[in-house]
């Protein structure tokens, strides 16, 4: 019989797992109210209106349980969306918490409030590992959202190389804010400290003081977004609590896009602390990471993990082995998914050979260690010969002292190709546009330079924090 998702849970343990504000449950009572609510869901999909609160948590360990594939919703998901989603997966019921207000697209699907006493823990058999655990749906940037079917092992086999890539433990304690309908929230923020035996704080809604409390208080760990440790960047150098606390972080991680080198330098200064960068994807979970116990790279998301084979590969298919040269990452290994749901044609085109293209573009050094320098579809500018990656441009404009903000983008240009479009968001009186190009050709080159500078009051951003560069293109 295969090991279970979470071999702690049926020890009956008093020691807290979840904390929610003022909603907290132990070991015992989640195993309890859990196995009680997956004693009474249909054997088929359950989607889950994904709150940011321990009753989410509850359903999808529920879920598990049972070994039905649970769908997390997006609490602010559109009409047209939700529709798409609920055809295409077609769930028996929803799980939400009670008092919940839930959109009229969900008002012919039967609905279960999800409770946080009573049941019983019982013992389950664990299913085979291929058996579908989530589906996750992608953001739809490009076309309707793809249903992402994660299998357990996909699960167990990431949550488990992060634990050698980090050295997490059951007697760490992970503070985080992240929404919980996607990877970094949900599988990484709440399950991955559950299958250690660990403790997760939530904090509902993040905040300086959240966090530093929390690591003031017992937490060990922090999850969050480059907007997040943006925040903390801005903050910790005049806060004396913040910055102790953060100091006192066993470990502090940053994914779901890149975190800004100047940010990463701002909290080294504060704290003495340097961020750990990950990469994954809903497809892939973890890739990389950059180790617990290894050289701290700021700007790169570190090495493969255990048990993920990585390549990168050029426009013509060929693989690429140079130092420093631009290639798609390519990945494979026990962390992809099985399938876009109902979609074979997708999910073929999305592999060659066996391993899954990523879309992502990026270097190797000479240690291994990756950095992404964008998306292939949005952040590669080919400008006058050149390939060319909006990251590091970013990462230069954010070294300007009156940059707060910056995004680029490439758009048609008759003589070069493409011209590359900064995107600023101004600290105090915009600078110019060609004091902004001549600091960028002094740090980098002269052909990285941005031919345009368009002024915006704040970047477009989706609920993790990225950019959302089609919508500056339109």
């Amino acid at each position: 019989m295969p090991d279970p998702l979470f071999p702690k849970l049926g020890d009956g343990a008093a020691k807290e797992a979840l904390r929610f504000g003022e909603h907290t449950l132990t070991y015992a009572e989640l195993a309890a109210v859990a196995g009680g609510l997956a004693r009474d869901l249909p054997r088929d999909r359950v989607a889950v209106w994904a709150t940011p609160t321990v009753h989410t948590s509850v359903a999808v360990v529920a879920a598990l349980l049972a070994g039905v594939p649970a769908v997390p919703l997006n609490p602010k998901i559109g009409e047209r969306e939700l529709a798409h989603i609920l055809t295409d997966c077609a769930p028996a019921l929803v799980l939400a918490e009670p008092g919940a207000e839930l959109p009229a697209g969900l008002a012919e699907l039967p609905r279960r409030d999800i409770p946080l006493t009573g049941g019983d823990a019982g013992t389950w058999d664990e299913p085979d590992p291929e058996t579908p655990a989530l589906i996750v749906y992608t953001s739809g940037t490009t076309g309707p959202p793809k249903g992402v079917v994660l299998p357990r092992r996909a699960l167990a086999t990431t949550l488990d190389a992060l634990e050698d890539a980090w050295g997490w433990t059951g007697g760490d304690v992970l503070v985080h804010a992240l929404p919980l309908f996607h990877v970094h929230g949900l599988i990484l923020g709440i399950l991955g400290p559950l299958r250690r035996g660990g403790s997760v704080r939530h904090l509902g809604r993040f905040s300086t003081d959240g966090v530093a409390h929390e690591l003031a208080n017992g937490a060990t760990m922090m999850f969050g977004v480059p907007t997040m440790y943006h925040r903390i960047a801005g903050e910790a150098g005049e806060n004396p609590k913040l910055a102790e606390a953060l100091r006192g972080a066993r470990l502090l991680v940053s994914g779901s896009a890149a975190l800004p080198v100047h940010d990463h330098q701002r909290i080294t200064e504060a704290t003495g602390q340097q961020v750990v960068e990950r990469y994954g994807m809903t497809e892939t979970l973890m890739n990389t990471s950059v180790r617990a116990d290894g050289e701290r790279k700021p700007g790169t998301v570190g090495v493969p993990l255990l048990g993920v084979e990585l390549r990168l590969v050029g426009d013509a298919g060929e693989v690429i082995d140079d130092v420093d040269a631009v290639g798609e990452i390519q990945v494979r290994g026990p962390n992809l998914f099985t399938e876009y749901l109902n979609r074979p044609d997708a999910t073929t085109a999305a592999f060659d050979g066996g391993w899954f293209r990523t879309g992502d573009m990026a270097t190797r050094d000479a240690d291994g260690y990756v950095r992404i320098v964008g998306r292939k579809a949005t952040d590669l500018i080919k400008s006058g010969g050149y390939k060319i990656g909006a990251g590091e441009i970013e990462n230069a404009l954010l070294e300007h002292p009156h940059v707060a903000e910056a995004a680029v983008t490439g758009e048609p240009d008759d003589d070069l190709g493409e011209r590359i479009v900064a995107w600023i968001v101004p600290s105090g009186e915009p600078p110019a546009a060609e004091e902004l190009a001549d600091h960028v050709a002094k740090l980098l080159a002269p052909h990285k330079r941005p031919r345009v500078v368009r002024y915006l009051d704040a970047l477009p951003r989706n609920d993790m924090g990225k950019v959302m560069k089609r919508a500056l293109g339109a």
